[in-house]
């Protein structure tokens, strides 16, 4: 807007050397630039779908009494943020680096923040565009965020998922006492990634699924045998085995009488 009054006698709008409009008269192409008002107070044109390439200086030049006047005025263009590039997930045995990326543009330019969706992670661990994880344990699996904020509009966000691989660990295998002729159970919990496989054992011999009497219950963390009607042939020594490509480990349980 360029406020006039009476004493005026000629106006004009220039972006940069270029002359947008002189009086009522259009002298630039855009169809996005259009006259809003000429009349004796008020001199404005508008400037429609604004993209950044219209930021710059616009002046409103007035004649009076044949003395030109100026007045200048800076147009800013702000832009929302938009996240551009982002790693994709990843897949990384324990002990391994990661690097992951995110680029985002935006006027002002945005800020950039990575943090771990984790019930135990506490606030951002970068706050840029790269997120540097060295000797990535189990723990720092799962989900990283990247948030893109600048004050133009809320912030963006996305993310990215992590995989941590690790070999079986088995964290409960107990014997178990059961009378002869009741049912029982012994189980084997293991947790690895990818998901262990379970195979039993009596002594050195393997027991086959489908063995008369017996069940055997394979499930991504735990495998449980089960026998229907315990014999004085069944107690005895048992070993769980809980293997993946990046290795195994074994656990041994006793099932014993009264």
């Amino acid at each position: 807007r360029c406020s006039v009054d009476n004493r005026v006698t000629r106006v004009a709008w220039l972006n940069r050397s270029s002359i947008l409009y002189a009086g009522n008269d259009k002298w630039c192409l855009d169809p996005r630039v259009v006259l809003l008002a000429n009349t004796k107070t008020q001199y404005s044109i508008q400037i429609q779908d604004v993209d950044v390439y219209d930021e710059g200086p616009y002046t409103c030049s007035v004649q009076t009494d044949n003395h030109p006047k100026t007045s200048r005025v800076h147009l800013i263009v702000q832009v929302s943020p938009k996240i551009t590039e982002i790693s994709s997930d990843i897949s990384i045995n324990e002990g391994g680096n990661v690097s992951l990326t995110c680029i985002a543009t935006g006027r002002p330019d945005p800020t950039i923040t990575w943090r771990h969706i984790s019930p135990k992670a506490v606030g951002f661990i970068s706050e840029d565009e790269y997120l540097e994880i060295t000797g990535i344990t189990r723990e720092q699996s799962g989900e990283y965020e990247c948030s893109a904020s600048n004050d133009v509009a809320a912030p963006v966000v996305q993310r990215v998922k992590v995989t941590v691989n690790y070999p079986p660990y088995i964290s409960d295998a107990k014997s178990t006492g059961v009378p002869v002729g009741q049912k029982g159970i012994l189980l084997c919990e293991a947790s690895a990634v990818p998901s262990a496989d379970f195979q039993w054992y009596k002594d050195d011999k393997r027991l086959a699924e489908g063995q008369k009497g017996l069940k055997v219950e394979n499930k991504a963390f735990f495998s449980r045998l089960t026998f229907f009607n315990v014999s004085e042939q069944d107690y005895g020594n048992y070993t769980c085995v809980a293997s993946n490509q990046l290795g195994n480990t074994n656990a041994s349980m006793i099932l014993y009488g009264e």
